[in-house]
């Protein structure tokens, strides 16, 4: 069995050997013009299309997966960033659970955001291109299979033309040549009816994908325009709230100034020696003066003057008798 199957391949092979090397002799005496060319003008219109579709697509493909690498990056940027405000807001402050809550929101928004464009954007878009492969490489075959219709074609018409005709060899070639015009003409009619169709379906993979895009990012950014609110308010009453804190400590400092003055002269007040009261200095005694009355004469006697008077006089310079 070993054996037979090495014969089997060893003949194929021969065979592939001996089509390859037709297809190139047919091709050669085509481009020198010694030899006519089956053309279908619509059919390669209709390839030039397909070509431009499938390069359109693939383009599609890898910028769409670019973008999908990049929501990755943002997502995982994003991760970094609420997870750095979640540690470093102390637990004390102002909505610590609202915070807390709105980290998870966001993470959880940027999978959903990421799962939806791979499945309805991407896949579908893999799934549309996954056919062009195929397709491809039936084209390739309906071109070889072509220039073997070809061959067997000028073959058939070279013993046609031969001065000895054989009957044998011309009942081969027909039957060659019915055979290749065969199966080129199966392939080539099953192509003719699926590239204008795959052409027409590209509007709707293309609306397909952008489409879902565009509604996955609405759903996207709407859901974070929220989640960054909530934020931005939970920052303003924090703000709020350390505003109202610093502006109740100064307003508590200047009584707290009054007071603390206010015990500042008390205790400097009872610290002052208490003031003794005593009477005025006395002023000095009064003095008494002699002064003698004035008589009628002033060579009076003193055995007959009168009697002198006391009198007291004010604290004024005392005055000497005269």
């Amino acid at each position: 069995m070993a054996e037979i199957g090495k014969g089997v391949t060893a003949g194929k092979l021969a065979i592939n050997v001996q089509k390859k090397f037709t297809r190139a002799q047919e091709k050669v005496l085509q481009k020198l013009g010694k030899a006519d060319e089956t053309r279908d003008a619509a059919f390669e219109e209709t390839v030039g299309s397909f070509n431009k579709q499938m390069v359109e697509g693939a383009k599609l493909q890898k910028d769409l997966k670019a973008y999908l690498l990049a929501v990755k990056t943002m997502h995982d940027a994003s991760r970094r960033l609420q997870e750095c405000l979640a540690e470093m807001y102390d637990p004390e402050w102002f909505g610590k659970e609202e915070v807390d809550s709105m980290v998870e929101d966001t993470d959880a928004n940027w999978t959903d955001y990421y799962e939806k464009l791979t499945d309805e954007s991407l896949l579908s878009l893999d799934t549309y291109l996954s056919q062009f492969p195929d397709i491809k490489a039936r084209l390739a075959k309906r071109e070889r299979k072509m220039v073997d219709f070809d061959s067997a074609r000028h073959h058939f018409a070279s013993i046609q033309k031969g001065k000895k005709k054989d009957e044998a060899k011309i009942a081969k070639a027909e039957e060659e040549l019915g055979r290749a015009q065969k199966v080129f003409e199966e392939l080539n009619v099953e192509l003719q009816d699926e590239l204008p169709v795959l052409w027409d379906s590209r509007v709707g993979v293309y609306v397909n994908t952008f489409q879902n895009l565009a509604s996955n990012q609405e759903k996207f950014h709407r859901d974070m325009g929220k989640l960054s609110q909530n934020l931005n308010d939970v920052m303003t009453k924090l703000d709020e709230q350390r505003l109202d804190k610093k502006n109740g400590s100064a307003s508590v400092k200047p009584e707290e100034a009054s007071s603390s003055e206010g015990a500042n002269h008390s205790v400097a007040g009872d610290s002052q020696p208490a003031k003794r009261l005593c009477p005025p200095p006395s002023r000095p005694p009064a003095r008494m003066s002699l002064t003698p009355s004035p008589g009628p004469e002033d060579d009076e006697s003193p055995e007959t003057a009168p009697t002198s008077t006391t009198s007291v006089t004010s604290p004024s310079p005392i005055s000497t008798p005269q």
